[in-house]
């Protein structure tokens, strides 16, 4: 181990001790709007603090949110201009963490989120390419954790900052320090806060690696030849033991990838489950979803979804698959017995499958005048469904076994590549509009 200290690129910086915050002021990219209405009294309201939400499930507790949508959409309160990429914002109390890329740089910004005024940014040169006709840039979230607030960076530039200043606690390079992670877009696997360790699926000479997450130190690693993929890890508990679930998988030829259940004490894995498309343009994206003793994990391509049982002593077994509930890289979200998400990569529909036996309850295209669906996000919220769909519309939709409903529906605007789950915290909603003049917009979704 000591070769590999010697050879570490981790700087450590310790938090600052009786420094103030910077106060957030406004800046050229700015667009302010108007106030949001006052929080109604019996609101419950909770941060989104990682790409999942607060336990990891895209489910939200928030309630009293704005349910019929004006003919003109949900009231604007600010925007900023964004840069490259597909990362999601997330956002505790008054702090939203975005990374983006502009001018050769990849930017880490701290806003309010109320206002959008910036309390700080963070930047350092980076080198894109293109792949496929689309850009490198930022597609993993940042990771608010109490006082700090991590990010990887598209080529492997692993930050921990102070939230309330930008300033760096640590550094390292993943691509240098493990070698690069054979990717097609480069890095955009989110990584993980567990307990006192930052859990990241690196690629390179290790799959996974579980660092300190105040010093950055190497607290255990994984090695299997899978390599990173696009999906994050997420933590699970089979038969009362802690567990990581990581659906791995590279640019290989061939390609492999599969999930990964692993010991989060330290990185020792129970049992590996190949789960890959046949083709090699392929990617593993979509997160896993824990579902009691159970995970289930989907693909686009060729293989589609699978949910697979994990005994008490850690061993896997498939329970069931399908291959129409075949996600690109949106998430499905498990509620009351049955999992909801989006099949195809480019005409798309929403399903419905029982958990239990694999059943499918149903599969519906989601009319949209004008528009497409495409590739969107589902939240669970305030007792039904908030949808984003993949150019700029926004709807509440009530699904349940029997099918579903649209409840309301608006146009925010009209812009490919929409990719994300709506985020919404203390009844404000926030989009990444990712074309047509890329902006992060937020809008009061607070009911009256």
């Amino acid at each position: 181990m000591g070769g590999r200290l010697l050879k570490s690129v981790v700087s450590v910086i310790g938090i600052s001790v009786g420094v103030a915050a910077p106060e957030a002021v406004t800046f050229d990219r700015l667009t302010y709007h108007e106030s949001p209405k006052a929080l109604p009294a019996d609101a419950v309201t909770e941060d989104w603090p990682r790409f999942l939400g607060p336990r990891h499930d895209l489910h939200s507790r928030e309630t009293r949110l704005l349910k019929s949508f004006p003919e003109d959409g949900p009231r604007k309160i600010w925007e900023v201009e964004r840069g490259g990429g597909h990362a999601p914002p997330v956002v505790a109390g008054d702090y939203l963490v975005l990374i983006h890329t502009l001018g050769g740089r990849e930017v880490i910004e701290c806003l309010h989120s109320g206002s959008g005024k910036r309390y700080w940014k963070f930047d350092y040169p980076v080198k894109l390419t293109s792949s496929y006709g689309v850009d490198d840039a930022p597609r993993s979230a940042p990771v608010i954790d109490g006082d700090l607030v991590f990010t990887v960076g598209v080529r492997g530039d692993l930050h921990c900052l102070e939230l309330t200043t930008g300033k760096i606690v640590w550094h390292k390079n993943l691509d240098r320090e493990y070698g690069p992670a054979p990717l097609f877009f480069g890095r955009g696997s989110c990584p993980l806060v567990y307990g006192e360790t930052l859990i990241v699926n690196v690629g390179g000479e290790i799959c996974v690696g579980a660092f300190q997450k105040r010093t950055g130190e190497l607290v255990w690693k994984t090695e299997h030849p899978w390599h990173a993929s696009y999906a994050s890890p997420v933590p699970a508990t089979f038969h009362g033991r802690k567990r990581i679930l990581v659906f791995a998988g590279g640019m290989t030829d061939p390609p492999t990838g599969g999930l990964l259940s692993i010991d989060p004490s330290n990185g020792k894995i129970d049992d590996a489950v190949p789960w890959r498309a046949r083709m090699f343009a392929s990617v593993n994206a979509s997160s896993p979803v824990a579902v009691g003793n159970a995970a289930f994990v989907t693909e686009s391509y060729t293989e589609g979804g699978a949910l697979v049982d994990f005994t008490a002593h850690g061993k896997a077994k498939l329970r069931w698959k399908a291959r129409r509930f075949a996600s690109q890289f949106t998430t499905p979200v498990a509620y009351d017995g049955y999992l909801y998400g989006v099949d195809g990569s480019g005409g798309t529909e929403i399903v419905c499958y029982e958990i239990t036996s694999g059943k499918e309850m149903w599969r519906d295209g989601i009319e949209i005048p004008g528009a497409r669906l495409g590739r969107a996000g589902l939240l669970r919220i305030d007792g039904d469904f908030l949808c984003l769909g993949a150019q700029g519309t926004l709807l509440w939709l009530d699904l349940s076994p029997q099918g579903a409903r649209i409840l309301s529906r608006v146009q925010l605007f009209r812009a490919p590549e929409t990719w994300g789950v709506p985020i919404v915290s203390r009844g404000l909603l926030y989009v990444n509009k990712n074309a047509f003049g890329p902006k992060l917009i937020c809008y009061d979704l607070r009911s009256e």
